[in-house]
């Protein structure tokens, strides 16, 4: 079954199942969600509660999709609970697609578990998102991370419909954070949605860089460089005030770009909700979650594939792999910002190589202009040299929509957008071909940056070769 969006299908078959009761934070957006649940359930986790995690699509297995406490679910689990939601649709004659099974099957099993909090990310979209079957009951807060052009097949063309789906999420007389937004429309459709329901929106928090402080901090790791043995950016300092504590939080955070600061604002203001809002009073977090708590669920969370640096070993050599799943306009923008920020730090007196390996889905009316024209021509030091692997990836199974772009059409579009850059096609796909690729790499002197980025399932094939997820 292709994408179908519609909650009749699955809203039939959960009215046949053991009700779920867990207080879930809801959370939908085009860039970021998936941040701001890691971020979230890392700061709840801290707690000392139980909190289960649901994000689509997986990395690198199914399993990735539905985590507990930070680790997976074990493929038994998992396995029993799909079977007990295909039975059902079987024996009331209710066909439903693949993610909504996967949906109600995250459900079956943190119900189960009876955990104490649970971070849903939407799908797509929001309104007609599987994760939508939820009842008013359950969710705690919604929240919706920035919004921008994506999936514009099935959303609608402009900001304002998009948004408009994603707004939907909203329940009667809960609360609803606002993340920071790049277009105005989507604050006035929010509010307008949530007013209706006599809901509260509520506006990410500011979170501000700040010096580091040894009291505080501890020692101050070294400055990003290239050089042999290279070092990636430290961890930055950062501080923000909720309204709900009487201290700031003082912490650290490794999650690398402004957007993550922003990132991280939203889901401080979810927190402070689940602090401050009446609805949220019977959770009774106050005495769990302390700035102390939020510091630290702050300084642990770990996001994959979200400018993730990594040391690949090959021959004589670590290799630095910037990863990122930037995949859409607005992420590629956000990359580009990142880099050109980053390499403005290095020594202009060295030459760096800055090998792009790219990988994109086909994914119409989103064309691979769009979607790379932040990152070519990028504004650079004169002492940066950019060359450009284009690929393929490995196609997820059990979802026979997912296409790649063809490499050529990626060296077509860079060649539109820069012409002269250096682009080499390569046809071998999955971790063989990021195996040959890399190795290509490796050799040589001088300082190099290898900044893997697109789709998700290309660095889902970084992950698996590299064995690091």
């Amino acid at each position: 079954m292709s994408i179908d969006l519609t909650l009749d299908r699955i809203s039939a078959l959960y009215g046949l199942l053991s009700p779920y009761t867990r207080p879930t934070i809801h959370v939908a957006g085009t860039n970021g969600k998936g941040s701001v649940s890691a971020l979230l359930s890392s700061i709840l986790g801290a707690s000392g509660m139980s909190i289960g995690r649901f994000n689509s699509p997986h990395l690198l297995t199914v399993y990735d999709s539905i985590v507990i406490n930070n680790s997976s679910v074990d493929p038994e689990t998992y396995s029993s609970c799909k079977a007990l939601i295909e039975s059902a649709s079987q024996q009331y004659d209710l066909a439903i697609s693949g993610f909504e099974v996967l949906t109600l099957t995250a459900l079956t099993i943190f119900e189960r578990a009876k955990v104490d909090l649970v971070v849903m990310e939407v799908g797509l979209g929001g309104r007609l998102d599987a994760t939508n079957v939820l009842p008013d009951s359950c969710i705690a807060v919604s929240v919706l991370t920035a919004v921008d052009l994506d999936h514009q097949a099935f959303l609608g063309t402009t900001v304002t419909e998009i948004a408009k789906q994603k707004a939907a999420i909203a329940r009667l007389g809960k609360p609803f954070v606002l993340g920071p937004q790049s277009h105005d429309e989507v604050a006035t459709v929010v509010n307008e949605v949530v007013g209706l329901l006599n809901g509260d929106v509520i506006p990410a928090l500011r979170v501000l860089p700040r010096d580091w402080s040894v009291s505080v901090d501890g020692p101050e790791p070294p400055p990003f460089s290239l050089s042999s043995p290279w070092n990636p950016p430290p961890p930055l300092a950062i501080e923000c005030a909720l309204p709900s504590l009487d201290e700031p939080v003082l912490t650290r955070t490794s999650l690398r770009g402004v957007h993550q600061l922003q990132n991280l604002g939203t889901a401080l203001g979810v927190i402070d909700a689940l602090l401050s809002h009446a609805s949220c009073s019977d959770l009774g977090l106050q005495q769990r979650l302390t700035p102390q708590v939020i510091a630290a669920g702050v300084e642990a969370t770990r996001w994959p594939g979200r400018l993730s640096f990594h040391s690949v070993h090959l021959g004589e050599r670590d290799l630095p792999v910037l990863v990122d799943g930037a995949h859409n306009p607005a992420s590629s923008l956000t990359l580009a910002r990142y880099l050109t920020q980053l390499l403005l730090t290095t020594d202009v007196s060295r030459r760096i190589s800055l090998t792009y390996v790219l990988a994109l889905s086909h994914s119409p009316p989103k064309k691979p202009t769009e979607t790379l024209a932040p990152l070519f021509p990028l504004e650079l030091p004169p002492n940066v040299d950019v060359e450009v692997v284009a690929m393929g990836f490995s196609l997820p199974e059990g979802m026979p929509w997912i296409k790649c772009e063809e490499p050529w059409v990626l060296r077509d579009a860079i060649h539109g957008l820069a012409p002269g850059t250096e682009v080499k096609v390569v046809e071998a796909t999955g971790e063989n071909g990021i195996r040959g690729v890399l190795e290509s790499l490796a050799g040589g002197d001088g300082d190099r940056l290898v900044v893997l980025a697109g789709s998700l399932y290309l660095v889902a094939d970084f992950y698996r070769f590299v064995n690091k997820f």
